[in-house]
């Protein structure tokens, strides 16, 4: 510990001990040293420079931790204030200044506040730069850091374009660097834009492409430290992929990502033991009463501790191993940042697994992948507070942003196992499932608005799988009402017009038809052959209905070939393949009824859908009475008889569950008004306001942050009613 001299003021003191604490990672006792230093009566004696130091240091460590927003903000503000009229503070310091005073406004909503801070930072960077108070090196770093952030506000602000014109500057700067680190780092957050405000196919495909090349263009030793870019370059992409319904490739990023994150974990372990005993090591160097010897031993096994971490974590300087540990960074200082936590980004590649998974009926290892995501989201969700019988109200701003990003995953977890047991007809199951997600959401209403329409088509969904078409198609068609999204409605409209079918009168079809109808007509405008394939799909349907089985079997074969080719949906498929053979049948083409048929009911199999199951051996039924194959009759009338009876057992055990009709009842889902939270509702306007969890690019874009903030993700995201989610 250093001593105090005699013309050591107790302020200057406090900020020598806030200084040691924190090398000893001890934050708390450094904060209270700074608050301290900074309180009367010792804040008098110190030096301007030394307090706007102790402000941005102490404003760094409130962020770090994420509390004390509204402290950080007053002290980052004061800070300024005291630099700005004073010529000999560095540059860098006042820069510092501006771009940790712009992450606080972020965090807070002030989104003009945040780009005022950025374009002030800008402003006194080229003056800086201008009057060669600063190196070309640093500014064109500080260029990066400036324009990375302000790309970021603008995207929360609506204005993608805007976004991707700043994101342009910062790129020209990391050209001018010669940066490849920084270059692939704009290349990927323009695509991040890209996916999140998709308007130009070509410049998304570019987008991809530029991506694709320079990461295929670093070097095995850069690819191996930057992992935290491996990690959003690889997800970006997986999330285009998706998008454009290309499963095969996107399984094979997902293959990358799983590796990668295995290895990340033992590495992420590996790090957290070797801070740990130099933290021990440290401490025990701390002591006044140790003997040389073992002072002299100390200090060498700190030194081997401190070459390990720095290896281990990949960063030019042991402060930024301190300072940033295991985080995945993206660029570096004074840009860095995270684009999320550690543990979301192995969350997030969790979901993929799901998500690729899914359509092709391994339901065994989705089951897996939502049990473990559930369980690292809660973890996380516990740590800020989040338990049982909290709700939005009891929030602390400081925790809202990190709670909504993982309070988002959660329902997108939920969703798809919601999806999963219906296909499986495990209704209780996906009962449960769905009445946690309908909970979470009255829980946090202003946080999940957008997900509102999903739980309504969710519902939807449920109450068509238990035989209530009335209520499945009053659902759906809530669920148009509160998107925005057009693939979202066009989904809502193709669900409501089946469960229309399902109940069989002439009245109800007619619907269906208006619904699908202008659906049909517009189908190839989408990204993507998702919507296609089951617009086709229920538009045949209908055509079967209206007895033109000749057309229907077109174009039902058209989207069939779409489906299995591009889709890879085998429960779509199978859908196919019955009503293309019961058009078969009906056209008397016995023989290739019996094949369709016959791969149809092994994909239902393989799905565990019993009541496609029952559909198809229904058909079959059917056909052996048509050829007079009396003992296959039979045999499969009884094996129909069998799964009807086990389908019936599960339908009655779900309809018994108190559940059941809160679920399937024609009204939308009651939240209790927020009274005193309408402030802290337009304080968080910015939050992830996802109008389909089925599209993983909903999950946000970390605004880059500088080299003095430890820990700080900013999960801003775009009002539900004109923005995707990006920060």
């Amino acid at each position: 510990m250093p001593s105090a001299g005699p013309s050591m003021s107790a302020a200057d003191g406090l900020l020598a001990l806030a200084e040691e604490a924190e090398r000893r990672r001890d934050f708390t006792t450094a904060t209270s040293c700074l608050e301290s230093a900074l309180s009367p009566p010792h804040a008098a004696s110190l030096l301007p420079l030394a307090e706007a130091r102790a402000r941005m240091r102490l404003a760094g460590l409130l962020l770090a931790r994420s509390k004390g927003l509204a402290n950080a903000k007053a002290h980052l503000e004061r800070a300024l204030l005291v630099l700005n009229p004073l010529p000999s503070a560095p540059p860098r310091l006042k820069l510092l200044a501006h771009s940790l005073l712009a992450t606080v406004y972020g965090l807070l909503g002030a989104v003009p506040s945040q780009k005022h801070a950025l374009r002030r930072g800008l402003s006194l960077l080229a003056s800086a730069s201008a009057s060669g108070l600063l190196p070309s090196g640093p500014a064109l770093l500080w260029t990066s850091n400036f324009q990375a952030q302000l790309a970021s506000a603008l995207v929360v602000d609506g204005d993608a374009a805007s976004a991707l014109t700043t994101l342009s500057a910062g790129a020209a700067a990391a050209a001018d660097l010669d940066s490849p680190q920084l270059d692939l780092f704009f290349a990927a957050t323009a695509l991040h834009v890209h996916l999140l405000c998709w308007e130009d196919n070509a410049a998304v495909e570019d987008a991809v492409a530029r991506v694709s090349q320079l990461w295929d263009a670093l070097t095995a030793e850069q690819k191996e430290h930057w992992v935290g870019l491996f990690f959003y370059t690889e997800l970006l992409q997986t999330f285009y992929l998706l998008r454009v319904c290309d499963y095969k490739a996107a399984s094979k990023h997902v293959e990358r990502l799983d590796t990668a994150v295995k290895s990340e974990m033992e590495r992420g372990r590996r790090i957290k033991e070797l801070g740990t005993e130099l933290s021990a090591v440290e401490g025990t160097l701390a002591q006044t009463m140790l003997k040389e010897r073992e002072r002299v031993a100390l200090a060498h096994k700190q030194g081997q501790l401190r070459a390990q971490l720095q290896a281990l974590c990949g960063y030019d300087t042991l402060k930024d191993v301190l300072d940033y540990g295991d985080k995945l960074l993206l660029a570096p200082p004074p840009v860095h940042g995270e684009w999320l936590p550690r543990t979301a980004v192995f969350v997030l590649v969790d979901l993929m697994v799901v998500m690729v998974s899914r359509p092709k009926g391994i339901f065994k290892e989705c089951g897996k992948r939502i049990h473990s995501g559930l369980q690292l989201i809660h973890e996380e969700l516990s740590k800020l507070g989040i338990v049982d019988g909290v709700t939005e109200g009891d929030l602390e701003h400081s925790t809202i942003w990190t709670a909504g990003l993982y309070l988002m995953l959660l329902l997108q977890f939920l969703e798809n196992n919601v999806a999963v047991e219906l296909t499986r007809s495990e209704f209780v199951e996906a009962q449960e499932a769905l009445a946690q997600m309908k909970n979470w959401f009255t829980r946090f209403p202003t946080i999940l608005q957008g997900c509102e329409s999903t739980i309504e088509m969710l519902r939807g969904q449920y109450a068509h799988s238990v035989g209530c078409f009335d209520e499945a198609a009053f659902h759906f068609l809530e669920a148009l009402k509160l998107t925005e999204n057009k693939s979202m409605q066009s989904m809502c409209q193709v669900y409501a017009a089946v469960s229309y079918i399902c109940k069989g009168d002439a009245e109800s079809s007619s619907e269906a038809l208006e619904l699908i109808g202008p659906a049909y007509r517009t189908m190839d405008s989408f990204v993507g052959v998702r919507e296609k394939t089951c617009i086709i799909f229920v538009y045949g349907l209908l055509l079967m209905r209206q007895h033109n089985p000749q057309d229907a079997r077109v174009r039902l074969a058209s989207g069939l070939r779409i489906a299995h080719q591009q889709l890879g949906n085998i429960q779509l498929v199978s859908q196919y393949l019955t009503i293309l053979g019961t058009l078969a049948l009906q056209l008397h083409d016995t023989g290739q009824a019996r094949e369709i048929l016959k791969s149809s009911l092994t994909l239902a199999k393989t799905l565990y859908d019993i009541p496609t199951q029952i559909w198809i051996l229904s058909v079959f039924t059917e056909l052996y009475r048509e050829l007079e194959e009396k003992e296959n009759e039979m045999e499969n009338s009884e094996y129909g008889s069998k799964k009807e009876i086990d389908l019936q057992r599960r339908l009655a055990e779900a309809r018994s569950r108190a559940y059941h009709q809160e679920l399937v009842e024609k009204a939308r889902i009651k939240v209790e008004p927020l009274h005193d939270l309408f402030q802290k509702h337009n304080d968080m306007s910015g939050l992830p306001a996802n109008d389909d969890l089925d599209i993983p690019e909903s999950v946000g874009l970390s605004t880059p942050q500088p080299s003095s903030v430890r820990r700080l993700v900013d999960s801003s995201s775009v009002r539900r009613s004109t923005r995707r989610r990006v920060s």
